[in-house]
C-alpha cells in the first residue's frame, strides 16, 4: 500500500515507518521537523519506496494514498506548551486537513489520540467510555482539548462523510529516539542519571504512570489500522508504577550514586494514569510484551550512545548496573 505518516520523523512515527518499510509498503513521511529529526529516518533516504515531504499539516496538501497515520503534534508538555496556539491549531486544523484528504482519496485514517483526553482521571483504571476530567483553560488544555476535538472531528467525518476512521488513545510510550529535552519522565530520569546530576521527582513521587515500549505500541497501531474495529481504543501497558519507583529503577540501572531531588508538582499533572486495555485485547488481540526492565535497558543504551556522541555524558559506564531489589 501507499501509506502517509504525518509526524513521521518523530519518536513514534519513525519507529512506525521502520515497520511499514520493512513490510514492503510505499511510505510518505510528512513532517515540519518541529520536534522530529531527519536522522531518525536517514537509513531509508535512498530507498525507492520512501519519500519525505517537509510540510506543516495546518496547511492542506494533495496526495494519493491508501492509509493515513496521523501522528503530527508535539506530545510532550515542554514542547506543546511552548507554543500552545500552534499546538491546538495542529490538532484541529491539521486533523481537518488530513480527514479532508482521507475523504477525497478514500483512504483509511488513523488518529493518534492520547490518554490526555482523560485529563486528571477520577476513574481508575481508565476505560474508553470514561469521558474524562479535563481543565479546558489549563496550561495542558491546548493538547488535551485539542486531541478531544480531533476525536470529535474524526467521528463526525465518519458519520457525516463515511470516512473510514480508527482512533487510538496512546498512553505513556518510551524507547530509543525519545528527545533528550522533551521533559517526559523517562527521558528526564535517564538523561539526568547519565549526566550524574540529581533526578528530579515532581511532587512526592506517588503519582502513577504506565509505560509502554515503542515496539509494542507500533504493533497496536498497525493492528488497529488493519482491523475492523474503529475505536477509540486504549493502547498502553497496564503495569502501573509510581514516579518514585521509576526514578529508583533508572537510578539503580544507570548510576546508583545519583541523588533524588523533589520539586513542586506542575499544574493539572494527573495523579493516576493506567489504561484498561480490554478492548485492545478483545478486538485487536493485542497485549504489550516488552517488560519495563528490558525496555529501559534499550532506551538507556540509546541515550548513552547519543549523549556520548555529543560529548554531554558525564557518566558512561561500560555495563548497566543490575537493578536493586
Amino acid at each position: 500500500m501507499r501509506i502517509l505518516v504525518t509526524g513521521g520523523a518523530g519518536f513514534i512515527g519513525s519507529h512506525l515507518i521502520d515497520r511499514l518499510m520493512t513490510e514492503g509498503h510505499e511510505v510518505i513521511c510528512l513532517d515540519n521537523f518541529y520536534t522530529g529529526h531527519r536522522h531518525n529516518l536517514l537509513h531509508w533516504f535512498d530507498h525507492p519506496y520512501f519519500e519525505v515531504i517537509r510540510h506543516d499539516v495546518t496547511e492542506p496538501i494533495r496526495l494519493e494514498v491508501d492509509q493515513i497515520y496521523h501522528l503530527a503534534c508535539p506530545a510532550s508538555p515542554v514542547h506543546y506548551q511552548y507554543n500552545p496556539v500552534k499546538t491546538i491549531k495542529t490538532n484541529v486544523m491539521g486533523t481537518l486537513n488530513m480527514l479532508g484528504l482521507a475523504k477525497r482519496v478514500k483512504a483509511r485514517f488513523l488518529l493518534a489520540s492520547t490518554s490526555e483526553v482523560y485529563g486528571d482521571p477520577e476513574v481508575h483504571p481508565q476505560t474508553e467510555d470514561y469521558r474524562g476530567n479535563v481543565n479546558p483553560i489549563g496550561i495542558r488544555s491546548c493538547y488535551d482539548e485539542g486531541k478531544r476535538v480531533a476525536e470529535t472531528l474524526s467521528f463526525d467525518y465518519h458519520r457525516q462523510n463515511n470516512v473510514d476512521i480508527r482512533v487510538a488513545r496512546i498512553f505513556n510510550t518510551y524507547g530509543p529516539r525519545m528527545l533528550e529535552n522533551d521533559g517526559r519522565v523517562v527521558s528526564n530520569f535517564v538523561v539526568q542519571a547519565l549526566q550524574g546530576i540529581p533526578l528530579t521527582v515532581y511532587g512526592n513521587g506517588s503519582q502513577t504512570r504506565s509505560f509502554c515500549y515503542v515496539s509494542d505500541l507500533v504493533n497496536g497501531l498497525m493492528r488497529l489500522m488493519n482491523g475492523d474495529y474503529i475505536g477509540p481504543v486504549n493502547l498502553g501497558n497496564p503495569d502501573e508504577y509510581t514516579i518514585l519507583q521509576l526514578a529508583q529503577t533508572i537510578q539503580a540501572m544507570v548510576n546508583p550514586d545519583t541523588d533524588l531531588v523533589y520539586k513542586p508538582l506542575p499544574q493539572d499533572d494527573p495523579q493516576r494514569r493506567k489504561p484498561d486495555i480490554t478492548r485492545a485485547q478483545t478486538f485487536l488481540d493485542w497485549n504489550p510484551t516488552v517488560p519495563l526492565q528490558e525496555g529501559l535497558k534499550l532506551t538507556i543504551d540509546d541515550f548513552r550512545n547519543r549523549l556520548s556522541a555529543s560529548g554531554t555524558t558525564a557518566v558512561v559506564s561500560p555495563t548497566l548496573h543490575s537493578m536493586s531489589s
